[in-house]
């Protein structure tokens, strides 16, 4: 099982409705099968995830954020892992915003 504790992310290509860019940066935290998460940058004044690590090191998680102008936006994602020759993780990701737009985006680890 990939281990997550520890792992900083940021986004390298995101869906049009995404509120997340290049400026915002994850902190991924992991205990036993469970992660929870940090974000904030770019347009993100703050964010959490929290959600299931499965055996094969793939994610579903919640994740919520108030924006910089005060929006509030939920949703929930699905990501599949990638180690990159240089031993970093990439993440591919499939998400659905409480509300109805789907999107995909992708982070790396930094």
């Amino acid at each position: 099982m990939i281990h997550y504790g520890g792992r900083l992310f940021r986004a390298v290509a995101t869906g049009e409705t995404s509120d997340v860019d290049g400026d915002t940066l994850f902190r991924y935290e992991q205990r036993g099968d469970r992660l929870i998460a940090s974000y904030s940058g770019g347009d993100i004044d703050w964010g959490s995830i929290v959600g299931t690590v499965h055996p094969d090191g793939s994610l579903t998680f919640l994740y919520q954020h108030v924006t910089k102008s005060g929006a509030l936006r939920s949703g929930e994602c699905e990501s599949t892992p990638e180690v990159l020759p240089n031993g970093k993780l990439r993440l591919r990701e499939r998400w659905r915003w409480h509300g109805g737009e789907r999107g995909e985006s992708v982070v790396e680890e930094i």
